[in-house]
C-alpha cells in the first residue's frame, strides 16, 4: 500500500511539474508577443513622452554684468563659477510646476475649501434637500472650515468631525463630499500627530462607526468593512506621508552637513595649495637675495686685501650660514613640493616692471586693459611686486574667462606707507561669449582664494565685488611692512 500511495504521490507531483512548464510556455509565448509589439511601438510611445514631458534644457549662462546674472561675483561664492540651471518643458513639467506653485500658495487652502463647500451645496441639491435644511446645514458644517485647515487644523478638525458624526447620528445620508471632508482633515491630522496619537486617533474613530451603526441610521446603506477600511487608510496614509517627510527631512539635513564639510574640506585644499606655491615662489626670491649675500661674503677676502683675520673670519661664518639657511630652506620646499611636479617654473619670478607685458597679451587676446600709475614710485621688496602681479595677473584672467571683450583699467597708486591696486572692468560686451586662441593661464591659481592669501601674507586686504556700472572690481592694498 505504501508503494502505491508513493507512485500516486510521484505521478501527481509529475503532472503538477509539466502542467506549470505548459503556462510558463504560454506566458513567455505572450512576453515575446507583447515585446514585439512594444517595440515596433517605442517610437511613438517616445514622441508621445518627448511632446508630453519635453526635453531637458541648458540654461544658457547670463555673461558676467548682464542685469540678470546671479549677484554673487563672477565666480561663485568660492572662487567657482555657477553651474547652468537645467530646465524641463513640456505640458506635463509645467503642469507640475504650476501645481506645485499653487499648493504652496496661501490661496491653496481657501480656493479647495469653497470648491467642496459648494459641491456639498450642490450633493444636498441634488438629493431634493433645500438649501435651508438640516443636511444643508450638516454639510457646510462639514466642509466650510476646511478653508482655514492650513492655519488652524486641530479646531477645524474639531468641528468637521463632529458634524459628520452628528450628521450620521441624526440619520442624516451620507454625503460624498461630508465623507471626503472626513477623511480629509484625518489624514491630514495624521500628518502632523506622532504615531501614538495616530494609533488612539484611528481607535477613536472606529468607535464613532461602531456607535453610528448602533444608533444611527447615516450608515446603514454602507457595508462596515468599507468605511473601516477608508477611516484607517487615510489615517494609515497621513502616518506614512509624515514618515517621508521626516525620512527626507533627515535625509536632506545629513546632505546639507556633508555638502557643507566637503566644501569646507575643499577650500582648505585650495588654500593649502595656494599657499604652498606662493611658498615656492617666495622661495626663488628669497634664495636669489641668500645666494648673493653668500657670494659676496665669500668673495670679500679676495676683493679687499686690507681686511683683518677677524673680518675675514667674519665673512667667511656669513657665508656659510647663508650656505646653511639655502639648505634649509631647500628641504623645506621638498615638503611643500609634493603636488608640485608639474607646476615646477623655471622662469624668473615677475615683477611689476612685466606689467606691460602683461596687458599686451591680454590685448593680444581682444581685451581692451590700460595701466595707470600714480603716485610717487619707489623701489619696492620682491615679494610685495611679486604678489601685485599675480594679483593683476588672476584678475585679467578671470576677467577673459567671465566678462569677455569688456575694458578693463589697472591701477597703481604708491601710498606712503602701502601699495594699492585695482583692476576694474567695465560690463562685458553681450554678444562675445568666449576669447578664441587665448591658452589657459599657467598660474595655478584658485580665483579669489589666491588673491586673498597673496594679500592677507603680506598684512594687507582685497575686496572684491559688483561695481556701481554693472562691472566688477578687484582692489587690493599691500602695505610695505605687515
Amino acid at each position: 500500500m505504501s508503494g502505491e500511495k508513493t507512485l500516486g504521490s510521484g505521478a501527481a507531483e509529475h503532472v503538477w511539474r509539466l502542467s506549470g512548464r505548459a503556462v510558463a510556455g504560454v506566458g513567455q509565448l505572450l512576453l515575446w508577443v507583447l515585446a514585439g509589439i512594444g517595440r515596433l511601438l517605442r517610437p511613438l510611445g517616445d514622441k508621445a513622452l518627448a511632446r508630453l514631458y519635453g526635453s531637458r534644457q541648458q540654461q544658457p549662462q547670463p555673461p558676467y554684468g548682464h542685469p540678470q546674472y546671479p549677484r554673487q561675483g563672477p565666480y561663485g561664492p568660492h572662487g567657482t563659477m555657477l553651474a547652468p540651471v537645467p530646465e524641463e518643458t513640456g505640458p506635463v513639467p509645467r503642469s507640475l510646476a504650476w501645481w506645485g506653485r499653487f499648493r504652496a500658495s496661501w490661496v491653496y487652502a481657501p480656493v479647495t475649501g469653497l470648491l467642496l463647500a459648494l459641491a456639498a451645496l450642490y450633493e444636498v441639491g441634488d438629493a431634493d434637500h433645500d438649501l435651508f435644511s438640516v443636511p444643508a446645514g450638516f454639510a457646510l458644517a462639514a466642509t466650510v472650515p476646511m478653508v482655514w485647515r492650513k492655519e488652524v487644523l486641530r479646531p477645524v478638525a474639531a468641528i468637521v468631525l463632529s458634524a459628520t458624526a452628528a450628521a450620521l447620528l441624526s440619520g442624516q445620508a451620507l454625503l460624498i463630499t461630508t465623507l471626503l471632508s472626513a477623511l480629509w482633515v484625518l489624514y491630514l491630522l495624521a500628518q502632523q500627530l506622532p504615531r501614538a496619537s495616530a494609533g488612539l486617533l484611528a481607535c477613536c474613530a472606529l468607535a464613532v462607526i461602531g456607535v453610528v451603526y448602533l444608533a444611527g441610521e447615516g450608515l446603514d446603506n454602507v457595508p462596515w468593512p468599507a468605511v473601516v477600511v477608508a477611516v484607517v487608510g487615510a489615517i494609515g496614509l497621513g502616518d506614512a506621508r509624515r514618515t517621508v517627510a521626516d525620512t527626507e527631512a533627515e535625509a536632506r539635513e545629513q546632505n546639507t552637513e556633508t555638502l557643507v564639510r566637503l566644501d569646507a574640506a575643499q577650500r582648505e585644499q585650495a588654500i593649502m595649495r595656494e599657499r604652498a606655491r606662493i611658498a615656492r615662489e617666495l622661495h626663488d626670491v628669497v634664495a636669489h637675495s641668500v645666494s648673493m649675500i653668500a657670494v659676496q661674503a665669500e668673495t670679500a677676502p679676495y676683493t679687499m686685501s686690507e681686511l683683518s683675520d677677524e673680518a675675514k673670519r667674519g665673512y667667511s661664518e656669513i657665508a656659510h650660514t647663508a650656505r646653511e639657511a639655502l639648505v634649509e630652506m631647500r628641504r623645506l620646499l621638498g615638503v611643500l613640493r609634493s603636488d608640485a611636479a608639474a607646476e615646477t617654473e623655471v622662469t624668473p619670478q615677475p615683477r611689476l616692471d612685466r606689467l606691460n607685458e602683461l596687458i599686451d597679451q591680454h590685448r593680444s587676446a581682444g581685451g581692451a586693459a590700460g595701466l595707470a600709475v600714480r603716485g610717487e614710485e619707489h623701489p619696492l621688496s620682491a615679494t610685495l611686486e611679486l604678489s601685485a602681479y599675480r594679483i593683476v595677473q588672476e584678475a585679467l584672467t578671470n576677467v577673459r574667462r567671465h566678462a569677455p571683450g569688456a575694458p578693463v583699467q589697472i591701477e597703481l597708486v604708491y601710498q606712503p606707507d602701502r601699495l594699492r591696486v585695482r583692476v576694474h572692468n567695465q560690463p562685458p560686451d553681450l554678444t562675445r561669449t568666449r576669447v578664441d586662441g587665448f591658452p589657459a593661464p599657467a598660474t595655478g591659481g584658485h580665483g579669489l582664494i589666491g588673491m586673498q592669501e597673496r594679500a592677507a601674507m603680506l598684512g594687507g586686504r582685497l575686496q572684491a565685488g559688483p561695481s556701481a556700472d554693472g562691472g566688477f572690481d578687484v582692489e587690493a592694498e599691500l602695505p610695505f611692512s605687515p
